[in-house]
């Protein structure tokens, strides 16, 4: 049975670490994480996730469409 909790930990599990030092997550990731736990979700209801709960990270995608990458930053100045 899938727990409310469980979904924050999906998310975090699905963060990677770029070479450059960024700190990223794409909706497919997150997805696929939440799936591990037994949430399944679409790419679109992930994405409503994401920018409701999480407030550290922005929408860097370079394509439209629900398929999306998200970005750590600093909101106090900074990337």
């Amino acid at each position: 049975m899938p727990r409310k909790s469980d979904i924050e930990s999906a998310f975090h599990h699905a963060i990677r670490l770029e070479q450059s030092g960024r700190r990223t997550v794409t909706t497919a990731d997150f997805v696929r994480e939440l799936e591990k736990v037994n949430w399944y979700w679409s790419q679109k209801e992930a994405n409503k996730w994401i920018e409701f709960y999480v407030t550290t990270f922005k929408d860097v995608s370079t394509q439209e469409g629900d398929a999306r990458t998200f970005m750590l930053y600093n909101p106090n100045g900074g990337l």
